[in-house]
């Protein structure tokens, strides 16, 4: 009898053949689809490796996204419609742009997709995700917009925008029993969200134990440590020595940045082939991975509350420091005195008496 693993938890023995996998990609809700665009740069990996075949192990996955779909109209939703009907099973559903209220208005729509053949009336966001969430393997969530609300949810917004777990609730289950994964961003960072989709198709495949997420539902090998954390310019930081301009190396907290208390990878990891990445290339952290973004986080270019304190505390400590380091490196920066040409030997060498 062929050995089997556990489906959609960790591997006890060898896997059995995986099914084929349909992702289903909601674009529909608010947003500027920045996180599609955002994904094609993924190499770590790819979208081709993935839809491909090229990595081993994964199930075959077809992918449905309004904007890198070569399909169009009636011919590109059939994919949704028969999801709803139960004719696409297994699929993941990917939600991005945040999720409107459209409870809070007497007529229209915020937002939607397709055409009711029906009624010939659009087909609003939240009744697809009302439709689909439900029977999809996972749900997981591509940026800020979609997972927190983002930038359309800001204080005085007049759409009651949010992220898909206040929408769904935040204790919320896929029939896999999966919670909602959130993968934020503005965009999100493309290897993040690849490598997110990855591992959920070896967990499909029965090849990984469940995705250990955060209390924000976030991925925590992706989203543990601050952006401080991986920063370049932390060691300037530490030794309190701060920049004035954008055109600096060191630390730029005086000058708005909030990676000390930002839960994302991007420094680390960099934006394209390890490149790039807001500090990385002079840019402020703005905290738009995190749930309170943007409205926590503004003035943008202000120095943080916070950082008034701690930096200030930092300054009198860091001076010492670099007092101390100076001081050590004046005296291992230059040879020992013993290193010379001429007769005599002053290395401190005594040979043996035999």
């Amino acid at each position: 009898m062929p050995a089997k693993a556990a489906p959609y938890g960790r591997v006890t023995q060898k896997a059995p053949a995986v099914p084929e996998v349909h992702i289903l990609w909601i674009t529909a809700g608010l947003g500027c689809d920045g996180d599609s665009v955002s994904v094609t740069a993924a190499m770590q990996p790819s979208i081709e490796d993935v839809l491909l075949g090229a990595i081993p192990g994964l199930p075959k996955v077809h992918l449905h996204n309004p904007v890198l779909a070569y399909e169009v109209g009636d011919d590109f939703m059939k994919y949704f419609y028969m999801a709803e009907e139960g004719n696409l099973e297994p699929f993941v559903l990917v939600v991005e742009g945040s999720i409107p209220n459209e409870r809070i208005k007497k007529e229209g729509y915020w937002a939607a997709l397709g055409t009711n053949p029906n009624t010939g009336q659009p087909i609003t966001t939240n009744e697809w995700i009302d439709r689909l969430a439900p029977k999809a393997l996972a749900v997981i969530c591509a940026g800020t917009c979609a997972t927190y609300g983002g930038i359309h949810a800001m204080e005085g917004n007049p759409t009651g925008a949010m992220g898909l777990a206040d929408y769904l609730g935040w204790d919320w289950k896929s029939k896999a029993g999966l919670p909602i994964v959130n993968v934020p961003g503005c965009p999100v960072q493309p290897d993040n969200f690849m490598e997110t989709v990855l591992y959920l198709l070896y967990q499909v495949a029965g090849l990984a134990p469940m995705i250990p997420l955060d209390d924000q539902l976030r991925p925590t090998w992706l989203f543990g440590n601050t952006v401080h954390e991986g920063c370049d310019r932390a060691g300037y930081y530490e030794s309190g020595d701060f920049a004035t301009s954008y055109s600096s190396p060191k630390c730029i907290v005086k000058l708005g940045c909030w990676g000390p208390v930002v839960n994302c990878n991007v420094p680390k990891r960099g934006w394209m082939a390890g490149i790039g990445g807001c500090p990385n290339v002079g840019g402020i952290c703005i905290g738009c991975t995190m749930p309170g973004f943007p409205d926590k986080f503004m003035p943008f270019m202000d120095e943080p509350p916070g950082a008034k304190l701690s930096s200030t505390a930092i300054g009198a400590y860091g001076m010492a420091i670099r007092n101390l380091r100076n001081m050590t490196n004046r005296t291992v920066n230059k040879e020992p005195k013993w290193r010379h040409s001429g007769t005599k030997l002053t290395t401190g060498y005594q040979p043996r008496a035999y």
